[in-house]
């Protein structure tokens, strides 16, 4: 049988995975938070991983409070660097494959085409330093993958998706920026595609390295906002702004597209365009209320 420790599995990504683990029942998954399991503590992560001898370990632990990382530098990278660094040396004593969840701001935003695993990174802010940190600590382990995605969000947790729905019911007016681009992705479209590559690591044996994974398509922060708006028939005008005008701790990048070819092809993975993807959680979270 197969054998899944999902870190962190209290937040948007980990949520998706206990929603999808329902599709696997020959997949045995077991999902830990911080309230019962810290990954910064090496000798409780050990104990677990020995007692349970997992396969495969999907870390979607992470410090992601972006502005506040700026003066809260000693926990994010205990988080994003040290506990990295425990999984991928508890990974190697039990010979599991450690898939490792990064982001986008380990680049420095400057680009103007899309980004491929190959290009050294340079991040901005704290976060995306101790983001980089971690994918190296990951990376010294020969069977890790370490999976970047970008601009996240779910039916789970706090999102921009769910912000703007929100904003959107009871303002006449926001403002967005229009002059960072990126892709939307969906956490239930990550987490699926990370199952697919867990599914083709069973049958073909791992394929360690860096990948880039978000939804299809390009767009503004603006344009994601525009339509989430649109789409819930809000009567709330969206008008956009330019980052200067709304400034941050945090310096976001200003290009975040990725260049997934390596992924789909690495693993015969097709991936939902942004929009589609989008109209789905919103259905649901609509739906809901």
């Amino acid at each position: 049988m197969t054998k899944i420790l999902i870190t962190g599995a209290n937040g948007q990504l980990g949520n998706e995975f206990r929603k999808l683990s329902i599709n696997h029942s020959d997949w045995e998954f077991t999902f830990t938070d911080v309230d019962n399991l810290d990954i910064t503590n090496f000798s409780a992560l050990e104990s677990l991983c020995n007692q349970n001898q997992f396969n495969y370990i999907v870390n979607c632990a992470a410090y992601t409070a972006v502005d506040k990382a700026e003066n809260d530098l000693e926990l994010a990278t205990k988080l994003n660097r040290d506990a990295v660094k425990n999984l991928a040396t508890v990974a190697a004593q039990i010979d599991a494959v450690l898939i490792h969840v990064s982001t986008d701001y380990v680049f420095n935003g400057m680009a103007c085409t899309p980004y491929t695993e190959d290009l050294s990174v340079s991040p901005t802010s704290a976060y995306g330093r101790t983001k980089a940190q971690g994918e190296e600590e990951a990376l010294k382990y020969n069977k890790s993958l370490v999976i970047r995605t970008a601009w996240l969000y779910s039916t789970f947790g706090n999102n921009f998706v769910k912000t703007m729905l929100r904003l959107g019911s009871d303002r006449p007016e926001i403002s967005v920026v229009f002059d960072q681009i990126g892709t939307p992705t969906y956490a239930e479209d990550l987490a699926s595609a990370i199952l697919s590559i867990i599914q083709n690591t069973n049958t073909n044996g791992a394929k360690p390295g860096i990948y880039h994974f978000s939804n299809e398509g390009v767009c503004s922060w603006y344009d994601f906002a525009w339509e989430i708006q649109n789409f819930a028939q809000t009567r709330c005008i969206v008008k956009p702004i330019e980052s200067k005008d709304y400034p941050t701790p945090a310096k976001r990048p200003a290009f975040s597209v990725f260049n997934k070819s390596k992924i789909k092809s690495t693993f015969n993975i097709d991936i939902p365009y942004w929009k589609t993807s989008l109209y789905k959680c919103l259905n649901s979270l609509i739906n809901s209320n």
